[in-house]
């Protein structure tokens, strides 16, 4: 099998995750697959080569970009806090253009894909990044559609991935891409990682879409909605409480909120939902019926859509503890009745 040439673009400021976890990945395949040469080569390009500094300071050993010659099977573009001046740089993002032409497969962690779509590849296709910046990429690159979920997108021969860690995820698909399920899980096995990660970043952001709406109205309702989540919330009582009819109040919600009563109540108590999980010990069907969910199977059934994970699952990787080791209830869920 033919020796896979791997191309890890560097600039100062980037961030060392980005490089080194896929990297460490594809070097663990080399060791396990016991490829003749090595499953892959690997080559760390940089227009500041020979050497480059990291944003956690350290010094990685780098080639210039010309050394990059011929084919290229796969080329990785990290993120990092120095992405502003690398998007900056015209010849870097006109080598990223070149070298993509003739890659097999273009990949970037986190802030990465905002130099694949300054370079013009993302237009027209999906792709993926840090929740945090989902939003100023789909301002930046309206060509580009974001989606916040997913741990890494694969759209053609381009791969996003959302941040920092989950480059690790996106090259362990890469690996199963070239060599299959068992290799890749016995490389995730070496590196203790999980071979296909539960849920998407939704998992690990408490960042609500839907802002307050500017109209006094409707961000009163908002803000009573929040007080009141454990109680039914028909749209009836909301609209009274905004003295509008029903259909003319879901009208105007949907305009200034941007989702419907039903879909902001329901983000409203997911969220809700993981505070609890993380900082309480109260049990999954009083956590349901808190955050005003009638049954627990619905509760499931909703928080799995949403999250990926069972709220058991959530709880074991996300709850929060004290330095006694007790968790405790936060303010705001005092005096809620079970």
């Amino acid at each position: 099998m033919r020796q896979r040439h791997v191309v890890n673009l560097l600039y100062p400021g980037a961030q060392t995750l980005d490089v080194s976890g896929p990297l460490e990945v594809f070097d663990t395949a080399n060791r396990l697959l016991a490829e003749p040469g090595g499953a892959y080569r690997l080559q760390c390009v940089s227009l500041d080569a020979p050497s480059v500094r990291t944003s956690a300071g350290l010094v990685v050993q780098a080639e210039p970009l010309e050394a990059a010659e011929g084919a290229i099977d796969t080329l990785l573009v990290p993120g990092g806090p120095g992405l502003k001046e690398a998007l900056l740089n015209p010849s870097l993002i006109a080598w990223i253009r070149g070298a993509a032409a003739r890659s097999r497969r273009v990949a970037s962690v986190c802030g990465g894909v905002f130099l694949l779509a300054e370079a013009g590849l993302l237009d027209g296709r999906r792709a993926t990044t840090h929740w945090a910046f989902c939003e100023q990429m789909a301002r930046r690159y309206p060509e580009v559609t974001v989606d916040p979920e997913p741990i890494f997108v694969w759209d053609g021969p381009y791969i996003t991935s959302a941040g920092v860690s989950t480059g690790i995820d996106m090259a362990l698909a890469l690996v199963e891409d070239d060599h299959g399920a068992a290799s890749a899980l016995e490389v995730a096995k070496f590196l203790v990682l999980y071979f296909k990660r539960p849920g998407g970043q939704t998992q690990f952001s408490m960042v609500l879409d839907a802002q307050l709406a500017e109209q006094e109205p409707i961000r009163l309702v908002q803000t009573w909605i929040q007080e009141n989540l454990h109680r039914a919330l028909p749209v009836s009582e909301l609209a009274r409480r905004a003295s509008m009819s029903p259909r003319h109040f879901a009208r105007v919600f949907r305009h200034a909120v941007g989702m419907t009563p039903g879909q902001y109540i329901r983000q409203l108590r997911i969220t809700r939902a993981r505070q609890l999980l993380e900082a309480t010990d109260l049990l999954v069907g009083q956590i349901a019926m808190r955050c005003g969910f009638t049954a627990v199977e619905t509760f499931l059934r909703a928080f799995f859509a949403v999250v990926g994970l069972t709220p058991v699952q959530y709880r074991r990787h996300f709850q929060l503890h004290t330095p006694s080791g007790l968790v405790v209830e936060p303010a705001w869920a005092e005096g809620r009745s079970a």
